[in-house]
């Protein structure tokens, strides 16, 4: 129960922790306007503020990226902390979750380590009683429904300006730059990787990059076109070239293949092909979802060789039948007497191993409907080698990230580990999954040697060990052991590490100017 009015002052005063959280979204939400009037409840309700938890910056969607939150709710639950209540601006700051049950839980979990949480700027008191649990179970309702519809209003807002012809978000793309234009469409200046708009009017376009970089992209075009080379040699060619990149890592066969897949290259402006709405799971949309301005930029390669491209892609990837498939393995092994993932994706007009994998369950299930018994795994050997190649993308990723919010990091060529804001280090590590006989999944980690970093970002392998499943933050401290195992459920020591995206890790690299208080 929450304490009563204090008017002389007498009785102690209850030691309470404060939470405050601010997205983006208005003014009144200001962690500054939520820690006055906290403490002006405070005081007329005889609480003393000893903690506070700030979330900066993040959305009330999930508790992923929250870390304030969390580290709460972990306060909490050790039974240490050193309040008897937590004090909040409102049912919305605690949580703007899509399922209210969550919000509650939270709640819940509070309450029953003796923890009392109060919303100080709600008609009602949250004592329990009938009448305020309907209350805020329908203001976490609504909180959630505000999320919608907002949502669903930015979302037709970007449809509106992608029609208009106008660039929405992300990095312009090798032989492309990002041109800002005021509200007359009178231009101001190239933007810089990393860099926004200041002006809510402004507007950003697409338009040719350097020459230099023209010329490359038309040149991947003509081999890919004209002379039949596939992605990965051509990535190659430019790597052995000395060809920079654009983005600090050498060419890899998914760039070269985003340059000849994407339309800005002939000026088409192209939205939606992926949601990923409400902090949920990230959706591949079909093309009659997509939202398109044709015409919108200027092309620095020609419709013709774009659409002759776009053909040798769509046939290469054309679906086949199961018997299909098995047949041009039959004839692939009627010339190579051994038969490989490698061998598969460089041989033209096969599918390619992931196809494989994905349709008849692993490679080596493949291997033995088309006749072949390979000596060895080459199955596990083919998922190590996929998995080395994806590493060096994905580290330059998070890199790219973490600069993009402001921090500067260092990498260790040698060991991959990255020192962060000169402050902490943190290596990426990509964990096979496994399948056991019982078909539960496991994902091992070894730990390295005495120079290991602070931080281990481990990446789980989703089944077919193609995309990321999840991510574990695992600070060095806390491991004691050489090896760990990871299951798919390993108890709360180890999964309050995981997390469903890098969202928390880059969050903790961004830099924020702290004020001198007077």
């Amino acid at each position: 129960m929450p304490p009563a009015d204090q008017s002389d002052g007498a009785a102690p005063l209850i030691p309470a922790a404060q939470y405050v959280r601010m997205s983006t979204e208005h003014q009144q939400y200001s962690t500054e306007n939520q820690r006055d009037a906290i403490a002006e409840f405070a005081q007329a309700r005889g609480y003393e503020i000893v903690k506070t938890y700030a979330d900066d910056g993040k959305s009330g969607l999930r508790i992923e990226g929250r870390e304030s939150l969390r580290q709460m709710l972990a306060d909490v639950q050790s039974g240490a902390a050193p309040y008897k209540a937590i004090l909040v601006y409102d049912v919305s700051r605690w949580g703007r979750f899509q399922d209210a049950d969550e919000s509650a839980y939270y709640e819940y979990a509070c309450r029953r380590a003796g923890i009392h949480v109060e919303y100080c700027m709600e008609q009602f008191a949250n004592d329990g009683s009938p009448v305020s649990t309907i209350i805020k179970s329908v203001k976490r309702a609504m909180a959630g429904e505000y999320s919608r519809e907002l949502s669903n209003k930015v979302f037709k807002g970007q449809c509106r300006l992608i029609q208009l012809g106008y660039r929405q978000g992300g990095p312009a793309g090798y032989g492309l730059r990002r041109m800002l234009i005021d509200v007359n469409g009178t231009p101001k200046g190239v933007l810089n990787r990393g860099e926004q708009k200041s002006l809510q009017t402004d507007r950003v376009i697409l338009v040719p990059g350097p020459d230099d970089e023209i010329q490359v992209v038309r040149s991947i075009y003509e081999q890919f076109v004209k002379h039949g080379q596939r992605e990965r040699t051509i990535a190659d060619g430019l790597n052995a070239a000395g060809i920079a990149s654009g983005c600090d890592r050498p060419w890899t066969r998914s760039m070269i293949h985003q340059i000849l897949a994407n339309e800005k290259y002939i000026g088409n402006n192209i939205y939606n092909r992926v949601s990923f709405k409400l902090k949920k799971k990230r959706v591949v949309n079909p093309p009659e979802m997509w939202v398109r301005a044709d015409g919108a930029f200027d092309p620095i390669v020609d419709p013709e060789s774009f659409y002759m491209a776009r053909g040798i892609i769509q046939e290469r990837n054309r679906y086949f039948t199961d018997a299909e498939m098995l047949e041009r393995l039959k004839t692939l092994l009627a010339v190579h007497p051994e038969l490989s993932g490698v061998l598969i994706d460089e041989t033209d007009g096969m599918p390619s191993s992931s196809a494989y994998r994905q349709r008849f369950g692993s490679l080596v299930n493949a291997y033995r409907l088309a006749g072949y018994t390979p000596e060895r795994d080459f199955e596990y050997l083919e998922i190590n080698r996929h998995l080395r190649q994806a590493h060096p993308q994905l580290l330059g990723d998070m890199i790219q990230d973490l600069q993009t919010m402001g921090a500067t990091v260092e990498r260790d060529e040698a060991s991959d580990i990255l020192v962060i804001n000169g402050l902490y280090s943190a290596s990426l590590y990509l964990a096979r999954c496994r399948s056991t006989p019982s078909g539960s999944h496991r994902w091992r980690f070894r730990t390295p040697g005495e120079r290991g970093p602070d931080i281990h970002i481990i990446v789980r392998m989703n089944a077919a060990n193609e995309q990321p499943a999840d991510y574990f933050r695992l600070p060095a401290i806390d491991i004691e052991m050489p090896e760990l195992r990871l299951s798919e459920f390993n108890g709360a020591s180890i999964d309050t590490f995981r997390f469903e995206s890098l969202e928390f890790f880059l969050g903790m690299a961004k830099v924020v100017q702290i004020e001198v208080a007077a």
